[in-house]
């Protein structure tokens, strides 16, 4: 599908974390729709694979390496994105990490990198976006939450205190920002076939721990397909929605969560006992999936490999290769 190059009067989009998987389909949407795009990561390298995807699509994209877990970048570039190519009417915020492990084998840096990006990088980019929204008497603010921010997914414990604490901050900035214009979106989708498994970051048995999250963000049923999640989420932050719930075991688990937190707790107990046992931190390393797959960890069984043959294919369709030796990931 070739869209038609936005013109430089067409509203502007802010993408954070947009260089592969769930950003850059965002990204793509909002382009689709649109909208003239900035998107910004990390990684300059993957940043120039988004843009040549994007741009094949006829759409206008720029591209900004920032991380957003700093303040002074993101308030840099939110300056220059307002100065030069003209106010932010989009801003949405994906940049995210995952690490899968039992406690036993993190440390307080997993932790720390977890909030960094997934809770600090909200907050950033949206105290960086607000000023001008609310000046202006509009905008549209989504921030990419997770069902881990609502239930506590055991072995992900880094990932869901930062995205509890998204949930919370978006959920929170939305109500202080009633009657301005300026309206925010909590975007909590559950796992997604994007190939983010093989970028996500294992500890403890790095085999065993790939083993059953792999599968669980590729198969059919359990894991979303990310095209049709893109549309949603976007859907919900231009209409302005407070929430955008996607698949239905993420809106099952929010629920029964809330109808009944004690039964949650007790099945999650039992969930977690059966996940595989970890050494201690100064026993391993963090490795990303894709190192898994590539033998410099025990492989995982045939059958794994097997079954998220899917996964590895959105892998390669939404820019979610290995970094590159020189490049943050």
């Amino acid at each position: 599908m070739i869209s038609p190059t936005p013109g430089p009067t067409a509203p502007l989009a802010f993408v954070a974390g947009a260089s592969r998987g769930l950003g850059l389909l965002i990204a793509r949407e909002l382009g689709r729709r649109g909208h003239r795009l900035v998107i910004c990561a990390r990684s300059a390298e993957e940043l120039d694979a988004a843009r040549v995807q994007l741009t094949a699509e006829g759409l206008s994209v720029r591209t900004a390496v920032c991380d957003v877990s700093d303040a002074d970048e993101v308030d840099e570039l939110v300056t220059a994105i307002e100065t030069q190519d003209g106010p932010i009417e989009v801003a949405v915020v994906v940049a995210g990490v995952i690490q899968v492990g039992p406690l036993a084998s993190l440390t307080r840096d997993h932790f720390d990198e977890a909030i960094s990006v997934m809770l600090w990088g909200p907050i950033n980019v949206a105290l960086a976006v607000v000023g001008p929204m609310r000046r202006r008497g509009s905008g549209r603010i989504g921030v990419i939450t997770s069902i881990g921010g609502l239930v506590p997914v055991p072995h992900l414990l880094p990932y869901s205190t930062a995205k509890f604490g998204a949930v919370g901050f978006t959920a929170g900035l939305r109500s202080e920002l009633a009657g301005t214009g300026v309206k925010v979106t909590t975007v909590a989708p559950g796992l997604m076939r994007t190939g983010s498994h093989l970028r996500a970051e294992f500890t403890g048995n790095q085999g065993a721990e790939y083993a059953w999250f792999a599968p669980s963000a590729t198969l059919p049923g359990i894991a979303m397909n990310p095209e049709r999640a893109a549309v949603r989420i976007v859907d919900g932050v231009l209409a302005g929605r407070a929430y955008v719930l996607l698949s239905l075991l993420t809106k099952i688990g929010a629920r029964v969560n809330g109808l009944a937190p004690s039964t949650t707790a007790a099945l999650l107990g039992v969930f977690a006992r059966l996940l595989p046992a970890g050494p201690p931190p100064e026993a391993t390393s963090t490795v990303q999936g894709y190192q898994v797959e590539q033998g410099l960890k025990p492989l995982p069984s045939a059958l794994v490999r097997a079954i998220t043959v899917l996964g590895r294919s959105s892998a390669r369709r939404w820019n979610q290769r290995p970094p590159h030796p020189k490049e943050k990931s």
